[in-house]
Parts: structure tokens; sequence; C-alpha cells
């Protein structure tokens, strides 16, 4: 049994229990829009290092975004000291936050070695002593969560423990990946472990699944088998909206409009590719533009010689004229992008 289609996070009203993960380099504006509009209930921010919110650092300020026409969206931060976490808190509610996130799952060595991250599973007291001046510094309207791993190490698999630390400092919802900090994104997702913190944080407080859901089948098994309230969807949103669009679809009892042909692809493809002209822009363009052909060129015949002839070029504009061979398309010149507005998808 799935359980109740809406969750609550605190006051907050979820329609969909399905979330896009925050992720490093991926969920800037443009991507969480896409994804907002194939059904997703609620997208969260790339994560933000809190010292560098406070200090005005301009690369980190400028991924601090609201979605777009008034969206609710949440912001993820991190950091092991209480004041700049309590500034970086107050920054996202000055952007219309609707929830405020605190990683202490991120395994990446840079953030570890700052004792951040995954790091913090290691002392629940101070992440909890975190989690209270958070809590205590924003309104009760906005729900403080923590996103966390199954432990340090398959040793250290503390999981239910510290989830109920977080929830008695005041979290009111706990997001748990299913892998140890020394694994890494290795190896397969523990949902036996996501099942326990389910069983052990109390009921009003929502439990979120994550990892290794890459379809409509894994996220069935990871509702099924631990009985969390929603699942939180990471990787497996990487070029492929059309997940939530299914799960939607499936949470309000409607058919699955199934995958999409190459026409949809396409489409969709420059969707976004509007949305990083119209939103960033700059130098990095052509990068993000390239990883967008990835993303959306990922399963399909020629994908890797795609990826790296594209990885050769040097303007936009050559990116998005192998990007219409590759999915067989008629391109309509250097201005198509500045311009380009493709239907919104179908969520049917």
């Amino acid at each position: 049994m799935l359980g109740a289609l809406r969750m609550r996070i605190g006051s907050l009203t979820i329609d969909t229990p399905v979330l896009l993960a925050p992720m490093a380099a991926v969920t800037d504006l443009p991507f969480r829009t896409i994804c907002e509009r194939f059904g997703v209930g609620l997208t969260i921010t790339e994560f933000l290092k809190a010292t560098a919110l406070c200090d005005g650092d301009a690369e980190v300020v400028d991924k601090l975004t609201a979605s777009l026409d008034g969206v609710r969206f949440g912001v993820q931060i991190y950091g092991r000291e209480v004041e700049p976490l309590v500034q970086a808190a107050q920054l996202a509610l000055d952007i219309g936050a609707s929830l405020i996130d605190i990683n202490m799952g991120c395994p990446a060595k840079r953030v570890v070695a700052g004792e951040c991250g995954a790091a913090l599973m290691q002392w629940p007291e101070l992440s909890a002593e975190l989690v209270r001046a958070v809590v205590a510094s924003v309104p009760d309207s906005v729900p403080v969560t923590v996103k966390h791993r199954a432990g340090w190490n398959p040793l250290n698999r503390n999981a239910p423990e510290f989830a109920c630390a977080m929830v008695e400092a005041g979290a009111q919802m706990v997001t748990v990946h299913g892998r140890t900090r020394t694994q890494g994104f290795a190896g397969s997702v523990d949902l036996e472990v996501i099942r326990r913190v389910r069983e052990a944080v109390p009921a009003r407080v929502p439990v979120v699944g994550n990892g290794d859901v890459v379809c409509v089948d894994d996220y069935l098994r990871m509702r099924e088998h631990t009985g969390c309230d929603a699942v939180m969807i990471g990787r497996g949103a990487l070029g492929n909206p059309w997940l939530f669009r299914s799960l939607h679809a499936l949470a309000h009892g409607l058919p699955d409009p199934g995958r999409p042909d190459m026409a949809e692809r396409y489409r969709v493809f420059c969707e976004h590719v509007a949305l990083l002209y119209a939103l960033k822009g700059g130098p990095k363009l052509i990068h993000e533009v390239r990883k967008a052909c990835a993303w959306y060129a990922k399963g399909l015949d020629g994908a890797d010689g795609f990826r790296q002839h594209v990885w050769k070029l040097r303007s936009p504009d050559e990116v998005l004229v192998a990007a219409a061979a590759f999915f067989g398309r008629p391109y309509g010149g250097a201005s198509v992008p500045h311009g380009l507005h493709c239907a919104t998808p179908n969520q049917g």
C-alpha cells in the first residue's frame, strides 16, 4: 500500500509524494523548472555552503534562486557552525523558500574534509544543535528538514537513531539515502535501513526514501518495501522529466502517459536549452548545453559518440546544430535558441 496521496511537512502540503533531490551542478533553475512542469511535488536547490552565502560569494549566491511563477521550492544549505547556517536560512527566506533542508549526507571528499555533509552523522549532538538553531530562527510555517545517509560506514549504520535525534531537535521531515558515506554511490541502495528509519521516526513526521529510483517500478519498490511517505529522485531525473510525469499520473490514479518519442524528447531538450539561454547565459553556457545534450541523449543509440562529439565543439550554436542532427529534427539557425519556446509538455 502506498499510503496517502498528499504529504504534509509541518504546515506545508505536497500534492504528489515525489521530490527532486538537490544535486550540485544539476538542480539549477532551468533544470528545476522542467521538472516542475512535469509534475514533481517539490524541487530543492543545489546544496549551498552556508559560509559562502554569508560571505557573498557570487558563484554560490547565484545558485540561490526562487522557482518561476511563484512555484514553491526548497533551499538546501550545509555547514557545521550555527551562525552561518542561521544566516543562510534567512537568505533563503528572503527569496521565498517554502522549506529549508540541511545537508548531512553529501559524501564528497571536499565536503566531509570540512566536517560537513555526511561527516555530521558521526556527531549527532552537534547535528541536533544545528537543527535546533535553524528551526528557532525561521517561522513555524517554514519546515526545516534533514537529508542524511544510512551512516558513516558499514560499521556505523546509525540512520534510525540519527533521524530520531534530528526529529527531536525539530526537523519536520527526514530524507534517507540508503548508502553509507564510504559507499559513495557504489553498490545498491539498502532499502532495509530506510524501512528501519520509517519505523523509528514518529508517524507524524514524513520519511522520504532516496537512491536508485530511475523508473516507476523502482519507485513502487521503494515505497512498498520501506513504507516511506515519499521518494526523492536525483540521478534518475537527468534528461528524464517524463519519470515525474508518470509518477504524477500514478499518484493521481491516471493512465501512465508513457515514454516520449524522439520528437517530444527533442522538444523538451529545446525547452531546457531555452531556459539556459534565458536564465544563465555567459561563458559557461556551452558547458551547460553540452550537459543537457548528454542527459537527453542517454540511453539512445549513438549517445556515447554524440556526447564525445559535442564536447569537442566550441560554441553553443555548433552544439545545437549537432543536437538537431542527432535527434533527427530540423534546425532553424543561430537565432533559434534565443527565441525558442517549445510547448509545455502535456502532463497527462
